[in-house]
């Protein structure tokens, strides 16, 4: 991992709430994803090289790129199947998650995630991840990353302004989708390059980054 550590942006600020993408940031649901997806391109007569950058991207944003529209429905219900079968195996919480939960109160948390619910609901099994009060879903917005409805609604069932709010991400269409929301954004992981994460903070993960929350919002330094 390329260790970048740039909170400058983040300095003397306060937010009223921080919106978490999960995988990739939160915890490290790679290596059965990419298993899952490499089975299904397998099955699907699909070159594996067009999965190379999924980016964060929702299978429903992913497949009819790849398929005829006949054959989209049975295709993401099979990698679903296939993801939320590897999300039973077990899942890794990326180091300083359970930090930064710990130290921000419930109420100015939630997850934004390209899941659906059901393989949302697996991984949180999987990686036995503190249930945050608030979580969006693919399913819960009309169109997913990179547009902003996702952190848009996330602020809003927190009761927050976007604006007033952190939107912490790994991947290129989550940081597209937080600044076009209107969030402050903070890059984080090495799913990919660092000069791909156009955000304002960046930081290699969560273990670098220390949230405090106080009557005045919440705060933001390097470890």
């Amino acid at each position: 991992m390329l260790l970048v550590i740039d909170l400058g942006a983040l300095s003397g600020r306060t937010f009223d709430a921080v919106l978490f993408d999960m995988d990739g940031t939160l915890i490290d649901s790679m290596a059965g994803s990419l298993q899952a997806w490499a089975l299904w391109a397998t099955e699907h007569d699909v070159d594996p090289a067009h999965l190379a950058d999924l980016g964060g991207r929702p299978a429903a944003q992913v497949i009819p790129g790849l398929l005829t529209a006949d054959r989209v429905a049975d295709a993401l219900a099979r990698i679903e199947h296939l993801e939320v079968l590897a999300a039973a195996d077990g899942i890794e919480l990326l180091p300083g998650t359970a930090e930064a939960l710990a130290a921000l109160p419930p109420d100015r948390v939630a997850i934004v995630t390209s899941c659906t619910r059901e393989l949302l609901a697996a991984r949180l099994a999987g990686s036995q991840l503190r249930h945050p009060r608030e979580i969006v879903t693919f399913d819960d917005v009309e169109h997913g990353k990179p547009a902003p409805d996702p952190f848009v609604l996330g602020a809003r069932r927190l009761g927050f302004d976007p604006a007033r709010c952190l939107a912490v991400e790994d991947a290129p269409a989550g940081l597209a989708s937080a600044r076009a929301a209107g969030c402050t954004t903070l890059g984080v992981g090495d799913t990919h390059p660092h000069a791909e994460l156009d955000a304002d903070a960046h930081a290699p993960d969560l273990s670098h980054v220390r949230f405090a929350a106080g009557p005045d919002g919440i705060t933001v330094s390097a470890v």
